[in-house]
């Protein structure tokens, strides 16, 4: 099975918070991305291990489905920052 996750950087802490968007409650956490990365896979297992035996339905994540986030550049004028603060 395929999850996406979102790491989000702890900014003030370091390291990173892990959700898992088609799995709501499986949240975990890590000090590295490797780190944070390792915790979803074993997060993940162990949320599905505990749907089914309780005898949940486990969520499939459609491919369709998947977010597609990416990063922008965009250049604008410092008059134009000044104005929108």
């Amino acid at each position: 099975m395929r999850y996406t996750v979102l790491l989000d950087p702890d900014l003030e802490e370091g390291g990173y918070t892990v959700t898992v968007p088609a799995l709501p409650g499986c949240i975990t956490q890590g000090d590295t991305f490797e780190e944070a990365v390792e915790h979803a896979k074993e997060a993940i297992e162990g949320f599905v291990a505990a749907l089914a035996k309780l005898g949940e339905p486990v969520p499939v994540e459609e491919p369709a489905l998947v977010p597609v986030v990416i990063a922008v550049d965009v250049e604008t004028e410092p008059a134009a920052l000044a104005a929108a603060g």
